[in-house]
């Protein structure tokens, strides 16, 4: 038993440390696809580096369902969706000084910056735009 007791006393150590070098956010309940976290669904962690990262997370929207007390993994979170797939959306396209508007339906989902795909509804041609805004596009042209 004495041989075993160093071994149980390094692995107990060994967890301890790691635990202490890198707190979880954890969430403080149920957190569906989707949803953008606020800080009430999330455990106020007490390390400092712990802190920051909790705050970074707030306002971030969950890729996955998180469970109650499950550990929340930023790989998980996105920006939060401004556009959804089949919006209607307002576009620009610019070169230059100049811009020019239209209407567009949305073929993809994203948030802010991201590139999707938005077919012109005047001329139902697909372009490749940049999100700037809630509903709001730009395409360089």
């Amino acid at each position: 038993m004495k041989r075993f007791t160093g071994l149980i006393a390094t692995s107990i150590l060994a967890t301890g440390y790691e635990a202490a070098l890198a707190e979880d956010i954890v969430a403080a309940k149920n957190i569906r696809a989707g949803s953008i976290i606020v800080a009430t669904d999330i455990i106020s962690p007490q390390d400092r580096d712990a802190l920051r990262r909790a705050i970074d997370i707030v306002g971030m929207e969950a890729g996955k369902t998180f469970y109650q007390g499950q550990p929340i993994d930023e790989a998980d979170l996105r920006m939060p969706t401004l556009i959804k797939r089949n919006a209607i959306v307002h576009m620009e396209y610019a070169k230059g000084p100049m811009t020019i508007s239209a209407e567009g339906r949305a073929l993809d989902q994203g948030g802010l910056g991201d590139r999707i795909r938005v077919m012109n509804l005047g001329s139902k041609r697909i372009v490749t735009v940049v999100i700037t805004g809630a509903d709001s596009v730009r395409a360089n042209i």
